[in-house]
């Protein structure tokens, strides 16, 4: 059986349009609760979202869905995605539930769980929930309905959690950071977060109106947050996403530093404290420079499908801890069980003060390879993997990039694109050579 409504990261779409629509989601929840009843006489679900103006509607909708199936729901309002995941564990609950969109615009949203152990779920778990969707409801009588309440101290909760990840012999106190929540879920949590442990805290993109959750802010666009680091000379910015699991960062020059740097900075911070890296998994466009960077200090690296669901399975089928993508999903499972973007802030910032040095030189050992990415449009049913000429153009580029320099030709899948990346030492060698690759995939 495949999956009909649940994609890498949940349920997720356009608001008004089916599947992210009140019945449908009441629906889903109606049929989550089912599921966990088979194994679990009374549960409870705790409910978090992002600042999307859709998500009073979808709130409403899945607690209707879930007390309707004789399931117990706890309302935790605005909270970033893995202060539900959080949460969820502490509160020894049976699910955690995130109403959004991550880094989408307002219009869309999602529905995404997590287990009790606060990480995401099996295949076969979304399978069993697709296979009670097609089932007539089971409606609760009165006396079995579910109740819900709220959690007042959610945010509180999750600050103390973040902190409790810095280690308690350091300060942030003299550093200036500017903080860009992206006007989502960490609107109000992240300020507090640094300025609780001592830095001088300036705020964008923490001020939304439904409306406006990355627009123009946020990781998706720091342009924002380089600005407002430049303009009050602060030490670092941080910007965080919609619903708070993914990081860029900048210095005090204005220099962004993406997800691909800052996973290896937190290695190499642990490998000089003496901590034991056995591995880091990234994924097919982690930059080049990375893993070899990590080769050369006795790190294994293995590359996942793009996607931190696929980071996680690999880190999990490893036993290891670290992982993340260029996008700024980072993971230390020995820190959080899903990716945060506070708490991989703080790993980076602990580094920097501990060591006293700052990002660049922390970073000294990798320069990151030019990467070249372009898009073909594919003609409907064109399948370019029986394209001869492309074949042998990306057997040719690869001999001549050797071992300083990559090439991955994937499919999108969202949209009828072929994706052609490739990288190497020389900028003008990895343009030269995706625009050849470019050129077979249309000849074919």
């Amino acid at each position: 059986m495949t999956r009909q409504y649940f994609g890498t990261d949940g349920i997720r779409g356009t608001v008004g349009q089916a599947p992210i629509t009140p019945d449908f989601v009441l629906r889903l929840a109606h049929a989550v609760g089912r599921v966990l009843r088979r194994t679990e006489e009374r549960p409870t679900v705790l409910i978090g979202k992002d600042t999307r103006i859709s998500g009073y509607m979808l709130e409403s909708a899945l607690e209707s869905g879930f007390n309707s199936a004789g399931v117990d729901v706890v309302l935790l309002g605005p909270l970033p995605t893995p202060g539900v995941a959080y949460l969820t564990r502490a509160q020894r609950a049976s699910l955690g539930v995130v109403i959004s969109a991550s880094h989408n615009a307002f219009p869309d949203n999602g529905i995404k769980f997590f287990s009790a152990q606060g990480t995401k779920l099996p295949d076969a778990w979304e399978l069993a929930v697709e296979a009670a969707l097609a089932e007539a409801p089971v409606w609760a009588d009165s006396a079995s309905l579910g109740k819900a309440r709220r959690l007042d101290d959610a945010a509180g909760r999750y600050i103390e959690f973040c902190k409790s990840t810095f280690p308690q012999d350091l300060t942030l106190k003299g550093l200036k950071i500017v903080v860009d929540g992206a006007h989502g879920a960490a609107y109000q949590v992240a300020p507090k977060v640094f300025h609780e442990l001592g830095a001088e805290v300036l705020s964008i993109g923490c001020a939304p109106d439904g409306l406006n959750i990355n627009h123009e802010v946020g990781a998706t666009h720091p342009e924002a947050l380089v600005r407002s680091v430049r303009a009050n000379r602060a030490d670092y910015g941080i910007a965080l996403d919609g619903d708070a699991d993914r990081l860029q960062m900048v210095d005090a020059t204005g220099r962004l530093y993406n997800g691909d740097e800052l996973l290896y900075l937190m290695a190499a911070d642990r490998l000089g404290r003496g901590e034991e890296v056995p591995g880091v998994v990234g994924t097919l466009m982690t930059n080049m420079a990375v893993e070899v960077a990590l080769q050369e200090r006795g790190v294994q690296f293995v590359r996942a499908k793009v996607g931190d669901r696929y980071v996680l399975e690999e880190l999990a089928r490893h036993g290891w801890n670290l992982g993340g993508e260029g996008s700024g999903h980072l993971l230390a499972l020995d820190r959080h069980t899903t990716g945060d973007g506070l708490v991989s802030a703080l790993q980076v910032l602990q580094a920097c003060v501990r060591s006293g040095r700052k990002l660049p030189e922390l970073l000294s050992e990798v320069t990151l390879y030019p990467q070249v990415l372009l898009n073909v449009r594919l003609a409907p049913g064109q399948d370019w993997k029986t394209n001869p000429l492309l074949a042998r153009e990306t057997e040719a580029v690869k001999q001549e990039l050797g071992n300083t320099g990559r090439v991955l030709i994937r499919a999108s899948g969202t949209e009828p694109l072929l994706r052609v990346m490739v990288e190497a030492r020389e900028a003008q060698l990895a343009s030269r050579c995706a625009q050849r690759l470019v050129d077979a995939a249309r000849a074919g």
